[in-house]
């Protein structure tokens, strides 16, 4: 197919012991045995950071898992979910692939916007993902899929969009992506390479 970068993903396989990271694994390699540069967006594998290590250690560019959402809104928008753990693997994953690849190795997360937030619950996240050395993360408008779904609470302006990139800019991640229609795989390959130039994006 002649691809110079790949984004894998699953559903969450908590069904399997290891939360699928044999899979992760096997694929990232297999991928990468192609010639092809492989950024993953894992679960949290039920904190099982065995499992984050040995995807991890199958040598992924980038290293995503996705917030979502603020703490406060967890019990609604993600109730099987656990903040605190989300950021242990993100921090577990930064410490290793730093430790084995240096700098590169990238760490992702993203947020939807529109489900109740406020800026301040925003901010407070994105000082979280600073500490734990995530380099990269993308802001984007929550869109309802079906009635079964949580209903958008706020249609959030492109201009918000732009306040809050910078803000989280500022305060330490070094490349953003924010706009109402980004998704977590947006120009993906772009964003990992504004993280080996130094620049930065919004």
């Amino acid at each position: 197919m002649g691809l110079k970068y790949a984004v894998l993903t699953s559903v969450t396989r908590d069904d399997l012991a290891d939360g699928g990271a044999a899979h992760f694994a096997a694929t990232i390699k297999a991928v990468k045995e192609n010639g092809a540069m492989v950024e993953v967006l894992v679960p949290d594998f039920l904190g099982d950071l065995d499992a984050v290590a040995r995807v991890v250690g199958a040598g992924p560019a980038v290293f995503n898992h996705n917030l979502e959402t603020v703490p406060q809104l967890y019990p609604s928008v993600r109730s099987k979910a656990d903040y605190g753990r989300s950021l242990k693997v993100l921090a577990e994953a930064k410490r290793i692939g730093s430790a084995i690849f240096g700098n590169d190795f990238r760490t992702k997360s993203g947020l939807m916007l529109g489900l109740g937030e406020t800026e301040n619950q925003l901010i407070a996240v994105f000082k979280d993902l600073a500490v734990t050395g995530v380099d990269i993360i993308t802001l984007g408008q929550y869109l309802r899929p079906t009635r079964r779904q949580l209903p958008v609470r706020e249609y959030v302006h492109p201009d918000t969009f732009d306040r809050l990139g910078n803000m989280a800019k500022e305060i330490g991640i070094g490349t953003v992506f924010s706009a109402p229609l980004i998704r977590s795989s947006f120009n993906a390959e772009e964003a990992f390479g504004t993280t080996i130039s130094g620049a930065n994006r919004t």
